[in-house]
């Protein structure tokens, strides 16, 4: 079995897990799992509150009037914990490891394992990554007075330029022909203390 035959393998079984578990990493969406027409159209039902940026340039947070929404600086600061999540996870995968990033400042629960579960995984293969996704995020809805604040998103994730590569060669690691490019997530977060943390993830199997 070649090194890309094996990560296949391994990848569809991260597939199912996405599916189940719904795991940080959308290996299952950017290497093989989330499958489909790389259709860039359709429409999002997230709420107007939204972000469209590149992973590495954190949005900043926000003040609206609250006579306009008395939730919007909660919001903005979801939007800008979920950007900042990704903006570390990212520098994580190009290192292949979260020793040194923000990471768990800004993920918890299975954000948090299941990440560092793929990146284990990642390295015994070699795998790195160069580029970074982006987003369009939007705040569903938001939960404030509960004992712990929840807020759920929708993201569309666009991970055109966010590719995998073998370390060692700088050689990018083959992908299948027909795999969704742009897809779009859901996402559970929660405010622990005076922190928003990303908990957990899924990735859709659908195009945005």
């Amino acid at each position: 079995m070649t090194a890309t035959q094996h990560l296949s393998t391994a990848l569809r079984r991260t597939a199912v897990r996405t599916r189940t578990h719904a795991p940080t990493l959308i290996l299952a969406g950017s290497l093989l799992g989330l499958t489909g027409c790389s259709d860039n159209g359709g429409n999002s039902d997230a709420s107007s509150t939204g972000s469209s940026v590149r992973s590495s340039e954190p949005a900043p947070v926000t003040t609206a009037s609250a006579s306009a929404d008395p939730q919007a600086a909660e919001k903005a600061a979801v939007l800008d914990a979920y950007t900042r999540f990704w903006n570390e996870q990212t520098k994580a995968y190009a290192k292949g490891d979260t020793t040194g990033t923000d990471f768990s400042r800004y993920a918890a629960a299975e954000a948090l394992s299941s990440t560092e579960s793929d990146l284990k995984s990642l390295r015994s293969k070699g795998i790195v990554t160069t580029g970074a996704p982006t987003h369009k995020s939007a705040v569903d809805s938001l939960e404030a007075a509960k004992k712990v604040p929840s807020a759920k998103l929708t993201d569309c994730l666009d991970s055109s330029h966010w590719k995998f590569i073998y370390r060692s060669s700088g050689k990018p690691v083959e992908m299948p022909k027909k795999r969704l490019i742009r897809y779009w997530t859901k996402i559970d977060a929660e405010k622990w203390g005076k922190q928003w943390k990303i908990v957990d993830i899924t990735p859709q199997q659908n195009a945005c």
